[in-house]
């Protein structure tokens, strides 16, 4: 499947036709990117292509390298192959990308979720002859609560510790989920705080319109200042930082992922609370996404592909598993603000 219109090679999903890369892993000369996150958007690169909304967030990323814009819904042909991007759900600007060539359709989703979200534009389902999925949830026992019900938690959680003294601190993904945590919690609690990882994606979130609340850099005068009564948001990697938590006192350490689901996740980061918050579709997600699309064929990749691909061999659907660089843990810590990222 992945030798015809998209081929596997060492720099990842290549299209022959149009000659370009769909997330490449390595540098090339021109690049279609679904999302911002590092594991998708990748520095090196000749010339890349993504959504507006998404660009500013790329940009960063890959620094003085030519970012090109192509709007949600409109065409683009490259020599035969018409593209064209759609919104997954991930985070702000992230899409899926549809390739054409002679009526045949295939559809690379990136990363996606279902679930709404004030900070990025909604997913949106695309017909296609060939469906290539994401599986990073991909096992039935993870299945997301509503984010209501979440929200409510982590206020809950807050307001608890503030009656006991502690300073709460919230680990997030420094680019998508801290900015829907933002968006999601009643900020009239408290201060926040945010590491400086995450302050410059709160600004371009805010350039593209998207509302978030006034939130203070978690500096040491800050964190002094907030003892015992402020939400702190920063990546996980800032909880491995030597001192840094010492400064906001007695603290309650949560995190906000899809990870949470498993208890063992939580004990092994020695975390006083797990919320299961993820920006990606949990199992009923997954399998929703991929009847809307009604395609033959589905390619599977990122985290349990294999599972994945066997669960839909068995239910019909002719599906393989398409190999990724990035997986588990390491994935997640790249997206968590530890890529050159720092206080």
């Amino acid at each position: 499947m992945t030798e015809d219109l998209l081929r596997l090679t060492p720099s990842g999903l290549y299209c022959p036709a149009g000659d370009f890369y769909i997330d490449p892993w390595a540098p090339v000369a021109r690049a279609i990117i679904t999302h911002a996150h590092a594991d998708h958007a990748r520095p090196g690169s000749q010339r890349y292509l993504t959504t507006p909304t998404g660009a500013p967030l790329l940009a960063r990323r890959v620094g003085d390298a030519v970012v090109q814009t192509l709007p949600f819904g409109e065409r683009l042909t490259i020599n035969d192959v018409t593209i064209s991007f759609h919104p997954a759900g991930h985070l702000l600007g992230s899409a899926q990308v549809r390739l054409e060539r002679r009526g045949v359709a295939w559809v690379v989703s990136g990363d996606y979720k279902l679930e709404r979200d004030r900070t990025c534009e909604p997913f949106e389902p695309v017909r296609c002859h060939v469906f290539i999925t994401e599986s990073t949830f991909g096992l039935p026992i993870y299945r997301w609560p509503p984010q209501a019900e979440v929200f409510a938690e982590i206020e809950r959680w807050w307001r608890t510790n503030q009656e006991n003294g502690y300073t709460s601190v919230l680990y997030a993904y420094a680019l998508g989920k801290a900015q829907r945590l933002l968006a999601g919690i009643d900020a009239s609690l408290g201060p926040i705080l945010v590491h400086g990882a995450v302050l410059p994606f709160i600004q371009l979130y805010r350039s593209a319109g998207v509302e978030l609340p006034e939130v203070f850099h978690a500096d040491e005068m800050n964190a002094r200042l907030h003892r015992g009564r402020a939400l702190v948001i920063a990546p996980p990697s800032a909880g491995h930082m030597s001192g840094w938590l010492r400064k906001f006192g007695p603290c309650s350490q949560a995190f906000a992922s899809g990870w949470m689901t498993i208890r063992g996740a939580r004990r092994r980061r020695a975390l006083d609370r797990g919320f299961v918050l993820s920006d990606h579709a949990d199992w009923a997600g997954l399998l929703e996404a991929i009847r809307a699309t009604g395609a033959e064929h589905i390619g599977v990749t990122h985290g349990y592909a294999s599972q994945m691909a066997r669960f839909l061999q068995e239910a019909g659907w002719r599906a393989e598993v398409i190999p990724t660089r990035f997986t588990g843990e390491a994935l997640e810590e790249m997206d968590a603000g530890v890529d050159g990222t720092v206080e």
